[in-house]
């Protein structure tokens, strides 16, 4: 009997890619052929998982879920279904706008997809993966939510409280991933940091990552999203001591003037950021830090931003991201401030800030220049191999391009001397065994 054929297309964040690699398997041992992220329309059933953050991922969802409802109109797919966290937050509007498609569910509504698609819901299914990244890495989402209600965050109104997965789950569904050959964890959650606190009455990232790193087959694990306020200091150890978990955390700061801390409801201050980065950088010497930064948002001054500014210039942050403030309805600063920022000058201190930091990372990738690093190759691009160090996530941070005509697998750990550096991006050639420091 002919298999039936579904497309899944995943949009937004990875915590997104872990839900439907969730919802694939369930479909797999249904007996769907699966194809996920495609445009063609060979597939007769269609679940989009929806992004509802900020505008522009809004607007990418939207737009996706109107070209297949008029695939649909069309006749070149038969049924449509939308998940995730547009439809959670907007689910009575899409409905009346959108009525091509057959069904909308929100982010908890797992098993009634696979039902609604035509598939058979298992528990003991539960924690299984269909992986959609290369397969040499996979995201491990600990927790679902977030408690802490920051002023332009819908994160609390679309995903709940925190609620942290059982420790044993996670070890389970990581040894899982282990086995089917991935190397790489990267450990996600809307705030790892808080990771723990529900179920066990206190913080227990920094166990969890112990306990992560006596897997077999994992060599590298990879911490983001981790909240400043009440960082623990366990987790600190845990980069720290264990050599499988990658000198490297992504923190979202947000900010650094006082005044705009406090009224994003961030719950630290400047001096507790400062403090915290000098800890960081003092107990993990070769920590690369990622964070987040925010323009634009009510009330900013340019006495605020230039504080933001001098802040970056003094960290020298490797790895950053800015983001124009996007006015959410429903939070705090939507509800209580005034967007009183011109969108023109919201762009312009991105573009700023981001000017600045390309500076500082092209100075901070020339310094990389004569030293061997460990990397990870991910795929090759013409004549070149592209892989990673431990101080670089997949798809957002530094590549190392290293032309060769060596036949290597994806996953492979190489020593690489870096030998070339440009403002992201680096070049090495390998280094010949017998030459390894």
């Amino acid at each position: 009997m002919k298999k039936r054929k579904i497309n899944i297309i995943t949009l937004g964040c990875s915590k997104n890619v872990v839900d439907s690699e969730h919802l694939m398997a369930q479909l797999h041992n249904s007996g769907f052929e699966l194809t996920f992220d495609s445009n063609s329309t060979d597939a007769r059933t269609v679940v989009i998982n929806t992004c509802g953050f900020i505008g522009d991922a809004k607007e990418e969802s939207i737009n996706t879920i109107l070209s297949f409802a008029d695939a649909k109109t069309k006749g070149a797919i038969d049924h449509l279904f939308v998940m995730g966290c547009l439809s959670e937050r907007y689910k009575k509007e899409l409905q009346q706008e959108i009525p091509e498609a057959d069904e909308f569910f929100g982010v908890n509504n797992l098993s009634d997809v696979i039902r609604a698609v035509g598939g058979s819901y298992r528990d003991e299914l539960i924690g299984e993966r269909y992986l959609t990244t290369p397969s040499h890495y996979a995201y491990l989402k600990i927790s679902e939510g977030c408690n802490w209600g920051c002023g332009y965050c819908a994160i609390p109104l679309i995903r709940g409280r925190h609620r942290s997965v059982p420790m044993e789950e996670l070890l389970t569904e990581a040894q899982k991933l282990a086995d089917k050959g991935v190397k790489e964890l990267i450990v996600i959650a809307q705030d790892t940091t808080y990771y723990g606190l529900d179920l066990y009455g206190s913080r227990q990232l920094g166990t969890l990552l112990r306990k992560l790193c006596k897997i077999d087959g994992i060599e590298w694990i990879r911490l983001h999203y981790a909240y400043p306020a009440q960082f623990p200091e366990d987790v600190i150890e845990a980069v720290r001591d264990e050599p499988k978990i990658c000198k490297y955390l992504d923190i979202p700061f947000q900010h650094i003037s006082d005044r705009q801390l406090k009224s994003m409801r961030r719950g630290v201050t400047k001096k507790q950021v400062y403090d915290l980065i000098e800890k960081l950088r003092t107990e993990i010497p070769d920590i690369a830090l990622r964070t987040t930064l925010l323009t634009g948002y009510p009330g900013e001054s340019e006495e605020d931003f230039a504080e933001l500014l001098e802040f970056v210039e003094k960290v020298r942050f490797e790895r950053l991201g800015v983001f124009p403030y996007s006015e959410e309805e429903g939070t705090y600063s939507a509800e209580s401030l005034k967007d009183d920022v011109p969108d023109p000058i919201k762009q312009q201190r991105a573009d700023t800030l981001m000017e600045l930091q390309n500076r500082i990372s092209a100075e901070n990738n020339r310094r990389r220049i004569g030293h061997c690093e460990r990397i990870i190759i991910d795929r090759r691009e013409d004549t070149f191999l592209i892989g990673r160090s431990q101080y670089d996530s997949p798809e957002i941070d530094t590549e190392i391009l290293i032309e060769t005509d060596k036949s290597i697998r994806p996953g492979t750990f190489l020593p690489v001397k870096i030998t070339e550096a440009e403002d992201y991006d680096l070049y090495g050639e390998i280094v010949p065994e017998g030459m390894q420091k």
